[in-house]
């Protein structure tokens, strides 16, 4: 599984593949100079509790991290994931 990072001036998004496939995508807003907004989350049904969301949002917090950003987790899967996992916190706005 791969997740690559696509962005724009305002917007991007994570992208999540299996041999080619498209397994998932996870999109961002940013608010400003400091933070993203995550906004969508959405995984093939032929991933299905396979675990690419939490893929996908690891990979946004990593960029988070490097480019010293915080997140507004408003999608619903986001934001269960922050209240699930400790070590990702650091990042929530």
């Amino acid at each position: 599984m791969e997740v690559t990072h696509h962005q724009d001036t305002n917007k991007g998004y994570f992208q999540a593949e299996s041999d080619g496939q498209k397994a998932g995508k996870m999109t961002y807003s940013k608010a400003g100079t400091t933070k993203i907004i995550i906004d969508h989350t959405e995984v093939e049904d032929a991933f299905s509790g396979q675990g690419v969301g939490k893929k996908m949002l690891l990979k946004a917090v990593a960029y988070a991290r490097e480019e010293n950003l915080k997140v507004i987790p408003l999608c619903p899967f986001a934001k269960a994931m922050f209240q699930k996992i400790d070590n990702i916190k650091d990042v929530l706005s």
